[in-house]
Order: C-alpha cells, then structure tokens, then sequence
C-alpha cells in the first residue's frame, strides 16, 4: 500500500508537459491563460495537466477575481523539481548531450559561478539582473539583483550604469531568457556574463555556505 501512494506521485509526472508545468510554477503561481502561453499548450490541455497534478496534492489552487491560479502546493517540490534535473543530468547520456549542445550553441557567452557571483556583488563590480517576468522576481529573487523583463531590456538599457559589468540569470541553466539578454547587452558594448543557476540554485549555495561556516566555528 505504502508503494502505491508512491507510486501516484510517479505516474501524475510521467508525462513531459506535466514537468514543464511544474517547473514554470517553481517560479511563481500562474493562471491557466499565463501557463498555456508559457507552455505552448492550449488551455484545454493545461487544465487536465494541472487536474492530474492537483490529484496527486503537488499543486494548489486559488480565485482572483475571475482567474484561477496555480502554484506549487510545497516548497518540497521545488526541491524535487531541482533534485531531479541534477540526477538527470548527471545519471542520462541524453541529457548530458542535450545540455552540451546547448552549451555549444551558445559558447561565446561567458559564464560565472555563484561563488564569483557572490565575491564580485560583495565587492560592488557587477549588477545582476534579473530578466524573468516580474511577477516572478516578487515571488522570489536573488538579493541585490534588479528586476528588467526581457521584453522590457532593449528600452530600458540606457538606464544601467557604464561602469559594471552585467550579470543575467533567469530560471535555470535551460532558460533562454539570459542567453538574449546577455547577446543585447554584447551588442550595445556592454560587458556582460550569464548565470546559469537558478534562484534556487544560489539559495541552495548560501545555506552550504552558512552551514560550512558553522561547522569551522
């Protein structure tokens, strides 16, 4: 029996949209109109994903007005959400292949670790940004980054200052959304790095950190 309540959790993410979902909503709740847009899906479509996942208590849902919106019914299963890109990527040839291509698609663009990221923030030598929807930078964000949609960038980028570097992150290592922003702000001569990791990601870092500060105490 015990197997078998497991087990529902294994069948309501089997399918590939179904992980899309969550991994969208790890950012912040959506409506079912933002989710179908952000997905490619119709909103049919998106309603029965959502009902399979709400079946399986790893979304909750809530009234606006005349929206519904959908959010991750735990911070566990942001957590599951991350554990398991890590696993897949280090466990599936595929994936590993997937990611290098993307790598190499993209191999002009320099990267930085979050632990240069931290050091050089600390030291007043780069501005992050964040270029994710802005409802997803309220929701949560990395501390001392601004918030510039990517929509929003190319009129917008007279207004960040001249003399830092530039740091854009999005939701993770698969996100577009600082590839571009990275290539505008090459294009218009500014000096700047993607982030790769996610908000998660640099929250997983720093109590690491914390941590291995408390054991040398």
């Amino acid at each position: 029996m015990l197997y078998n309540e497991f087990a529902r959790i294994g069948k309501s993410i089997s399918s590939p949209k179904r992980l899309e979902i969550l991994d969208v909503l790890s950012q912040s709740p959506k409506s079912v109109d933002k989710l179908a847009k952000v997905t490619g899906m119709s909103v049919a479509n998106v309603s029965q994903h959502l009902q399979t996942l709400y079946n399986a208590r790893l979304v909750n849902y809530k009234k606006q007005g005349n929206f519904v919106y959908y959010e991750l019914a735990d911070f566990a299963v942001s957590e599951f959400m991350s554990n398991l890109r890590r696993l897949s990527e280090k466990q599936l040839v595929q994936v590993q292949h997937i990611k290098e291509e993307f790598l190499n698609n993209h191999f002009e663009i320099e990267g930085v670790s979050l632990q240069d990221l931290k050091k050089r923030m600390e030291n007043g030598e780069v501005l992050l940004l964040d270029v994710r929807p802005k409802e997803e930078f309220e929701q949560a964000h990395i501390p001392g980054s601004i918030s510039i949609p990517i929509e929003e960038l190319e009129e917008k980028l007279a207004s960040l200052p001249s003399n830092l570097d530039v740091v854009a992150y999005c939701r993770g290592p698969y996100c577009l959304m600082s590839v571009e922003a990275v290539e505008l702000l090459k294009t218009r001569g500014i000096n700047a790095f993607r982030l790769e990791k996610s908000v998660q990601d640099w929250n997983d870092y720093i109590h690491q950190e914390d941590s291995s500060m408390e054991e040398i105490v």
